[in-house]
C-alpha cells in the first residue's frame, strides 16, 4: 500500500492493509489493482463471511452486505467509497421458479448472499403477496451427475446469485419463471438497490488507518474506471463470460458510485426488511469524514 500523510508512525504504516471482498466479476471496478498495493493483503471469501471478518479484526475494511449490517446491531459502519449495486436489471440476482412467483411455497435460497435473501422476500410479499418457506441450497453441491432429470438436480424455485447465474446457469426448461431482483426492487420503488458496501467496525470509522484504507479504495475504483473495457475484457476470459455480456454487466447495468439515491435506497431496504420482519430495525450510520457526492440530474 503506498505511504500517506496522517499516519500513526511507521510501526503502524508497515501493517498489513486488509480488506475482504468477494471475487466475483462484479467486484472488478473495486478490488483490481488492490493486491498491488505495497503492504496490503486482499482477502476473499463469499459474501456471508465478510462480516464476521471485519467485525472479528480479520479485516480492517470489508464489502459487506447490507443485511448483515443490519444483523451486526451497532457494530458496523459503512463506507461511501464504493459500493455492489444497480438501478434496475442486476442480471445475477435473479429467482428462477418451475412455478408462477405467486405459488411458491419454498423458496431454496443460494447459500452465498444474505442480502439477496431479503431482498427476494420482499419482492415476492410485495409484489406477488406470497410469502414461502426458506430453505437454504448451496449450488456448487447440486447433484453432479449430468444424467439426472432437471427435476431432481434442481429444487422447484431458486434464488442464485453471483457468476454461476451465467457461467453454470439453471436449465431453462426447469424454470420457465424468472425474476430479476434489481429490475423487481426498481419497479417498486423507483430506486436503485444497493447490495453491499465498503464497511468499517463502527469503534474505528474515526480511525486514521481505516480512513486511509477507504481513501486508497475510493481512488482505486475511480482508477479502474478509466480502463474497465480491458479489465473487464481480462476478466470475462478468466471467468467464463462471454465477452459482450460481461461488458454490458459491468459497464451498463452495476453501480458502483454512492450518491444521493443509492443513501436513500439503504434506508429505505432497512425500513423494509423490518416491516416485513427479516431484519432488525437498523439506522445506517455513514462514516462522516466521508461525504456523499449528490446524485446526478436524470438523463446525465
Amino acid at each position: 500500500m503506498p505511504e500517506t500523510d496522517g499516519g500513526t508512525g511507521a510501526d503502524s504504516e508497515r501493517e498489513l492493509a486488509r480488506v475482504a471482498a468477494v471475487s466475483y466479476l462484479n467486484t472488478t471496478p473495486m478490488i483490481h489493482g488492490i493486491d498491488a498495493w505495497r503492504d496490503a493483503d486482499l482477502i476473499t471469501a463469499v459474501p456471508a463471511r465478510l462480516a464476521d471478518m471485519v467485525l472479528g479484526g480479520r479485516a480492517d475494511v470489508g464489502l459487506v452486505s447490507l443485511a448483515d449490517y443490519a444483523r451486526a446491531g451497532d457494530a458496523l459502519a459503512l463506507l461511501s467509497a464504493g459500493m455492489i449495486g444497480c438501478d434496475g436489471a442486476t442480471l445475477t440476482v435473479r429467482v428462477f421458479s418451475s412455478v408462477p412467483p405467486a405459488r411458491i411455497t419454498t423458496l431454496h435460497t443460494d447459500s452465498d448472499s444474505h442480502t439477496s435473501a431479503v431482498l427476494a422476500r420482499i419482492i415476492l410479499a410485495e409484489a406477488y403477496d406470497c410469502r414461502p418457506e426458506i430453505a437454504v441450497f448451496d449450488a456448487r453441491e447440486r447433484a453432479g451427475d449430468r444424467d439426472v432429470s432437471p427435476e431432481e438436480a434442481w429444487p422447484e424455485s431458486l434464488l442464485l446469485i453471483g457468476d454461476k447465474v451465467v457461467t453454470d446457469s439453471p436449465p431453462a426448461v426447469r424454470y420457465p419463471y424468472q425474476i430479476d431482483l434489481g429490475e423487481a426492487w426498481h419497479g417498486l420503488t423507483g430506486l436503485p438497490f444497493v447490495y453491499a458496501v465498503w464497511m468499517c467496525r463502527r469503534d474505528r470509522m474515526d480511525d486514521q488507518r481505516v480512513r486511509t484504507i477507504a481513501a486508497l479504495l475510493d481512488r482505486q475504483r475511480r482508477r479502474n474506471r478509466t480502463r474497465l473495457d480491458h479489465l473487464v475484457a481480462e476478466e470475462a476470459a478468466r471467468r467464463g463470460w462471454p465477452g459482450d455480456l460481461a461488458r454490458r454487466y459491468i459497464g451498463e447495468l452495476l453501480r458502483f458510485d454512492v450518491d444521493a439515491r443509492a443513501v436513500q435506497a439503504v434506508g429505505l431496504f432497512f425500513e423494509k426488511a423490518a416491516i416485513h420482519g427479516l431484519l432488525p430495525v437498523s439506522e445506517p450510520v455513514w462514516a462522516d469524514w466521508s461525504p456523499v457526492e449528490p446524485a446526478a440530474p436524470d438523463g446525465e
